[in-house]
């Protein structure tokens, strides 16, 4: 009894130990708020292939972009990059062909993926554009790499 006594005194402890810090950083945030620093992470590998699939066209560059909680990673204007997404709210499908850009018709075809998390919701994309002027001009910097 003695021993039992013991165990749930130190269990009553060490976990008193392990949750005041968590318990004092979350009472001490406005009730119903959470803490500023806290954020839904946004970070998506971007691959570049050739070819008509996915499944078939070996990636030949691959760039990591994370925007939250600022612009970092490989892509070479992440920030630029991020402002895109931002402006879209992360939808792939959004990002348009720039006006006032034209490409030739010539059929070269380059696949693009986009795989990870955009605040905090998982992102899985693909899509294949007609050749790499296309792709370029969709979205102005996101696909840029």
């Amino acid at each position: 009894m003695r021993n039992t006594a013991r165990w749930a005194t130190t269990l009553g402890l060490t976990a008193a130990a392990v949750c005041a810090p968590l318990y004092g950083a979350t009472a001490s945030a406005t009730p119903g708020t959470a803490p500023s620093a806290l954020y839904a992470p946004s970070a998506l590998v971007l691959t570049l292939a050739h070819g008509d699939s996915a499944a078939t066209a070996a990636p030949e560059r691959a760039v990591t972009l994370a925007c939250a909680p600022g612009p970092s990673g490989t892509h070479p204007a992440a920030a630029s990059a991020c402002a895109d997404l931002n402006g879209v709210d992360g939808d792939l499908e959004a990002l348009t062909m720039r006006e006032g850009v034209f490409c030739t018709k010539q059929y070269d075809p380059v696949v693009v993926t986009v795989d990870g998390v955009w605040q905090g919701q998982r992102v899985s994309y693909e899509r294949i554009f007609s050749n790499t002027c296309v792709m370029n001009a969709h979205g102005s910097s996101v696909f840029t790499f």
